[in-house]
């Protein structure tokens, strides 16, 4: 578990400083928020503020359950219900640890970077509402998309050479 000490602190600092930036943020919104956008960053979808703000702790708790709860709940399960390539070879009781060990960090980090696409979301939607005669430009959400996509795509890669094969020199 030594894997998830920095994510999780970068994880509460997101946290935090979301949370202090976007309620100095709150009072100067509208009632009704712009709150959905085409790809151009033209708003298509407006809701409540209140509502907006409830979203936006909702998926604020469902990227720490999944950076941080599902690793856990993985760990208590057994093999069987474990959808890992040549799993018996990673998941035997020798090497079970440090199988588990990787997958808690990558959880962990594929979670801070969930809630860092999540919040940049967010405050394009805020700053098109604070600024609604200049709305921001929606090219530079494109690139944080990419770049997202770009970490995922790694990741799911990273794990698939990690436990793609087992070692050559282990027949099992």
């Amino acid at each position: 578990m030594r894997k998830t000490r920095l994510p999780k602190l970068v994880f509460a600092f997101l946290v935090i400083g979301a949370a202090i930036y976007f309620s100095s943020c709150y009072a100067q919104l509208p009632d009704v928020m712009a709150s959905h956008f085409n790809a151009r960053g033209m708003p298509n979808g407006w809701q409540t503020k209140s509502a907006f703000f409830s979203v936006l702790f909702g998926v604020s708790v469902l990227a720490a359950v999944v950076g941080f709860g599902i690793p856990r709940l993985i760990t208590l399960l057994p093999p069987e219900y474990i959808n890992l390539p040549n799993k018996r070879h990673w998941l035997a009781p020798e090497r079970r640890a440090e199988t588990m060990d990787f997958l808690t960090g990558y959880f962990a980090w594929f979670s801070c970077a969930l809630f860092a696409v999540i919040l940049l979301a967010i405050n394009f939607a805020i700053q098109a509402n604070l600024h609604p005669e200049r709305r921001p430009d929606a090219t530079p959400m494109w690139y944080v998309l990419a770049g997202f996509m770009a970490f995922a795509i790694g990741g799911t890669v990273r794990i698939f050479k990690r436990f793609g094969q087992p070692p050559r020199d282990n027949p099992s």
